[in-house]
């Protein structure tokens, strides 16, 4: 049977072709085209005369980076302080409470575990910072509750010292229950008799989980990181942009609001084109160089050899 030419195949596929047009402009209209948009990080631009015509800078624009401007070295500090808290401390929480739902017995109940756990996840930062303002905030629930027993008030929202531990709890509630979804379908992929057998030669619980359990979730555990070191940069902005006021830009400025506030709301179009350049390369180079790493500890990662 001869080999199909490349234009039969065309021809064959041609409903299957058409159903993906739309989804391809769209890609190419939002995601790949703005990519244009990123020679303005070259240029003095001015939204009144245009791309074309807003003079060239050369590499002016970066010496914000070079030069370590205090300002933006503040929101790198803030951003790779943020980024380190959410692997260490929110990456692994969705791993333990696949492992903890795992554990359940009873279906009905890990259902209902389940989806309280993953209705965070479908409110927006909006209402979920304003939950946490009616509760943590100066006039909130706890703040009510202590002055009502005479106990005095403690200071969450407006807190600057308390923003990290903010943050990081705030992006806990919200999205580890649903984060725990990919790794209860890995978990569900693992060959039950490896654990019978294993029981059969006296393993313990413990000793099942570290040789059984987390190897069968290295593979999804290592392609999630290398996704995660892409957005290391990439903190949040709708969340801390929302509490910014409240604390100050000293503790809350990351990278993403450095860039709003410099270029939508100062004006200052080429410095923020330009810091988010340097970002998205940053996050590219990351992800990079995290899958040739997991290559050479065997893992596939994002991509193959």
């Amino acid at each position: 049977m001869s080999r199909l030419t490349w234009w039969d195949r065309v021809r064959r596929d041609r409903i299957l072709l058409l159903a993906t047009v739309p989804g391809v402009a769209l890609l190419l209209t939002f995601h790949y085209l703005p990519w244009l948009g990123n020679v303005i990080a070259f240029k003095d631009y001015q939204p009144f005369i245009g791309i074309f015509d807003s003079p060239w800078t050369g590499l002016r624009n970066f010496q914000v980076i070079v030069n370590g401007d205090p300002a933006f070295l503040n929101a790198l500090t803030n951003t790779l302080i943020i980024t380190l808290l959410q692997v260490l401390i929110v990456f692994p929480a969705p791993i333990a409470l696949a492992l903890l739902l795992d554990s359940l017995m009873s279906e009905r109940l890990k259902r209902t575990v389940q989806s309280i756990l993953y209705l965070p996840h479908f409110l927006s930062w909006v209402i979920v910072v304003a939950i946490f303002m009616q509760l943590l905030g100066d006039g909130g629930l706890l703040n009510n509750f202590l002055r009502e027993h005479d106990l005095g008030t403690v200071s969450i929202i407006s807190n600057p010292d308390a923003f990290l531990a903010l943050v990081t709890g705030q992006v806990l509630w919200k999205d580890a229950g649903w984060a725990t979804i990919l790794f209860l379908a890995a978990l569900s992929r693992i060959d039950t008799t490896l654990y019978e057998a294993s029981a059969v030669d006296g393993a313990s619980r413990w000793r099942q989980l570290w040789h059984i359990t987390l190897p069968g979730l290295r593979s999804l555990i290592v392609l999630l990181l290398i996704l995660r070191l892409g957005d290391a940069l990439t903190v949040g902005f709708e969340q801390i942009v929302l509490q910014q006021q409240a604390v100050g830009a000293d503790a809350s400025e990351v990278l993403d609001t450095y860039v709003y506030n410099n270029g939508i709301l100062a004006g200052d179009w080429g410095v923020s084109a330009a810091v988010g350049l340097v970002k998205g390369l940053v996050g590219l180079l990351l992800v990079l160089g995290a899958n040739k790493l997991a290559h050479r500890f065997g893992e596939q990662g994002v991509y193959q050899r």
